[in-house]
């Protein structure tokens, strides 16, 4: 199975600026995120950057990055116009990695575009379980509820679904074993609805969650759900995220990352 990653690498951040460019374990965060794709045995890895400094770096490192505009809405928009540059074919399966995951699993990466290859749908993404109260509470933890062959129902920042009896949700309140899932922004497209997605105005659900992949359910379309057992570390928002994140790197032994 061949599939393209893209990743998506924006310069300004709102609570980290410059994050993609911060050191992890001795790289730049968004070469140790292009690594991670390397391991999933991606047949193409590209970095989709709004700033040269971006593309200057992981040319450095020997990588394939090109410059896309700087007024897309969400990184989808901005794989939009890198699948265009790059001339992917329309049935391509273009794999969507966050420039601030450098902790992502590379079976995860293969996973999904795995799933997109074998349903009936243009794209697929990945959850997993959520066992700890203060994440299902979290609005930074986005939560999925699927349907009974994997589809997903509904993404949103608030703890869904809820069982009646226990609402409002409280602190003290513990998710039911298996009934609540984490969306882990990871996606796979077929690349011709990818373009398709572009063009779309935001939808109303989507502004008011500021959810992305909404605009694509209230389209009416299907996005199939990767169910992992285990998150792999979560990406870098803020200055606690990256030290996080460089403590798990300094601990692995040995490192995974590529040459």
């Amino acid at each position: 199975m061949n599939f393209t990653v893209l990743i998506p690498a924006r310069l300004a951040s709102t609570r980290l600026p410059g994050k993609v460019l911060l050191d992890v374990a001795g790289l730049p965060m968004v070469e140790q995120v292009r690594r991670r794709a390397l391991e999933s045995g991606a047949e193409r890895v590209v970095v989709a950057a709004d700033d040269p400094q971006i593309v200057e770096r992981i040319h450095r490192f020997g990588g394939e990055a090109l410059l896309t505009a700087t007024t897309h809405r969400c990184g989808s928009e901005r794989l939009a116009e890198a699948a265009r540059l790059l001339g992917l074919g329309d049935e391509e399966i273009v794999v969507n990695l966050q420039g601030d995951e450098p902790g992502m699993d590379p079976a995860l990466i293969r996973a999904v575009a795995k799933l997109l290859a074998a349903v009936p749908a243009p794209v697929a993404t990945v959850a997993v379980p959520i066992q700890k109260t203060e994440e299902l509470l979290d609005p930074h933890a986005v939560k999925v509820a699927l349907a009974g062959d994997g589809r997903a129902l509904y993404f949103s920042r608030a703890p869904i679904p809820w069982r009646r009896d226990d609402f409002p949700p409280t602190s003290t309140t513990l998710p039911a074993p298996g009934s609540h899932w984490r969306h882990l922004g990871l996606y796979a497209y077929r690349q011709a609805f990818l373009q398709d997605y572009a063009s779309w105005p935001a939808s109303a659900l989507e502004d008011m969650e500021a959810l992305e992949q909404l605009r694509i359910l209230e389209r009416g379309y299907s996005i199939f759900v990767h169910r992992a057992q285990q998150a792999p570390v979560t990406g870098v928002d803020t200055a606690d995220d990256l030290e996080r994140v460089r403590r798990a790197f300094a601990a692995r032994q040995p490192s995974t990352a590529v040459p």
